[in-house]
């Protein structure tokens, strides 16, 4: 695989809500000509009452605003937002509309995942927060775990060229004409700083695999260290394999998952790995001082990204997804530092012979959630795959 690198771009890390929705709203309300956002979930809390604000707020003032909402993740926001954004003149589309709760048809599945927005063409927000508050669950008090990235440079131009495509396609999918946006797409942004940086994105005709691959070289590069920090993380034997070989070459490597779960299934169908990956001396940490949301991770201290894609089938074999590549030691170390004071305030490591002690009935359980999943996904075709 070729990774179409593009140097010259500054990119600031956010974490979780708190530094990411003011910025996307600073950018919505200095925006001039043109925003698109993609999201998998648009809530119809505070947070997603001042996103939809301002963008109507921009709508008005002229800037031509395009909003695409994935049909399963958006149910809520199609029934109770959609239509004042409409009103004030937000072009609204829905990816795959959701029609049957119980249909586990290989399209119900195909899902837009990716949390993408582009201001003018001159900025880029890229990451795992959906349109949702953090404090969205109210028996948890810290926010959810997640991450973003504020990028301008020259990277804007394939990120901007991918929201353009997949608009004109759901367009088409929407109301079964060819639409093709007016106005030609803004030229290469300028170099503006010193990182190094690439999209890689999921799809299911050229990119299938792009984001897996990208991490898989990743890891095979990697020769010190592997912090890797995601949300729903189940991963297939390649990417099981290529853990265990730099483990086996002497790459510390920690994975920090959720340990509160919003998907139970999903938790025990991972524990499933968990003595596989111990014996193998890979460190695993549980966060449990709320929801992990994110889907990061850093290699040797030069090697980062940040992005929508989960490890695991859902995200890696069926959903759009897009993350962010970085090489850049500054950016890495940051996203180490954060992580770190994750794993610090909230996290729980698996110790391996205590886990061995564990009770035969909770390992029973854990293989028969993975049976489940694997199940779901042999459902939607793709069983032979993972």
């Amino acid at each position: 695989m070729s990774i179409a690198w593009h140097p010259g771009n500054a990119l600031t890390l956010l974490e979780n809500g708190a530094e990411f929705f003011p910025a996307l709203i600073g950018a919505i309300d200095g925006a001039c000509t043109e925003i698109f956002l993609e999201t998998y979930i648009f809530a119809n809390d505070e947070t997603g009452q001042e996103v939809s604000r301002a963008l109507q707020q921009a709508a008005r003032r002229g800037v031509t605003v395009r909003v695409l909402v994935d049909g399963f993740g958006g149910r809520e926001f199609v029934d109770e937002m959609m239509e004042a954004l409409t009103t004030a003149g937000v072009h609204v589309l829905i990816y795959r509309r959701e029609v049957s709760t119980l249909s586990l048809r290989r399209r119900r599945l195909r899902r837009l995942h990716r949390k993408l927005a582009v201001v003018d063409g001159r900025i880029a927000f890229v990451g795992g927060i959906n349109i949702v508050s953090d404090f969205e669950d109210p028996k948890v008090t810290a926010p959810r775990q997640d991450y973003a990235v504020h990028l301008e440079g020259p990277l804007l131009a394939p990120i901007h060229a991918t929201v353009r495509r997949v608009w004109e396609l759901v367009a088409w999918a929407s109301f079964r004409q060819r639409l093709r946006l007016v106005g030609k797409p803004p030229a290469c942004p300028l170099p503006c700083g010193d990182m190094d940086a690439a999209l890689v994105i999921r799809d299911n005709i050229r990119h299938r695999h792009d984001i897996e691959n990208a991490y898989l070289l990743g890891i095979a590069s990697a020769r010190r260290d592997i912090l890797l920090a995601n949300a729903y993380f189940l991963p297939g034997r390649r990417f099981r394999q290529a853990l265990l070989d730099a483990a086996r070459r002497g790459v510390r490597i920690t994975l920090l998952i959720q340990g509160l779960a919003d998907h139970p299934i999903q938790q025990r169908a991972t524990r499933a790995f968990y003595g596989q990956l111990l014996d193998a001396g890979i460190r695993i940490v549980e966060y449990h001082r709320s929801y992990l949301h994110a889907k990061v991770a850093v290699m040797d201290d030069h090697w980062a990204t940040v992005g929508s894609s989960n490890i695991d089938p859902f995200s890696l074999l069926l959903a759009r997804e897009a993350n962010v590549l970085v090489r850049h030691q500054g950016f890495a170390t940051m996203l180490r530092s954060r992580l770190e004071q994750a794993i610090a305030a909230g996290g729980e490591e698996i110790h391996p012979a205590r886990w061995q002690r564990g009770s035969p009935l909770q390992r029973l359980i854990n293989w028969t959630a993975y049976g489940l999943v694997r199940l779901m996904i042999g459902i939607a075709g793709y069983g032979n795959r993972h």
